[in-house]
């Protein structure tokens, strides 16, 4: 500390104003930064706990704040945000390569091989009734 021109009391000043601020609260940290995340951009709940190990939050603490920001928007929802998200920028799926590349965008983003299996196969036969 003292190398660095840091005394004991501005130490202990600095950690009392962060913990003022919930800066050194994970619960609260890993809540707002998945809520944050989620408000931004549709992701997954896989996504997000990787996001969270990353930044050091504790896998009980990170499953709170999860189960909390994903009952409030569910990943239903999220990934169907994400789908018209893509397909505004790509268009719908036209052929099966297309659809692979929308399966692995939503598979990156985190959301549940079997969630995303699901929506990927009902946009393909949407599209099969619509040419019909």
């Amino acid at each position: 500390m003292e190398g660095r021109g840091a005394t004991r009391d501005n130490v202990d000043e600095v950690i009392a104003r962060l913990r003022e601020y919930g800066y050194l609260d994970d619960a609260k940290f890993a809540q707002s930064y998945a809520s944050l995340r989620v408000r931004e951009r549709p992701i997954g709940r896989r996504r997000l706990a990787r996001d969270l190990w990353l930044k050091k939050i504790d896998k009980e603490t990170a499953e709170v704040a999860l189960d909390e920001v994903f009952a409030a928007t569910p990943e239903d929802e999220l990934i169907d945000r994400a789908i018209a998200k893509r397909i505004r920028l790509r268009g719908k799926p036209k052929s099966r390569e297309d659809a692979k590349k929308l399966f692995d965008h939503l598979i990156r983003q985190g959301f549940a091989f079997e969630l995303v299996s699901d929506k990927v196969r009902a946009l393909a036969k949407n599209e099969v009734d619509e040419t019909a």
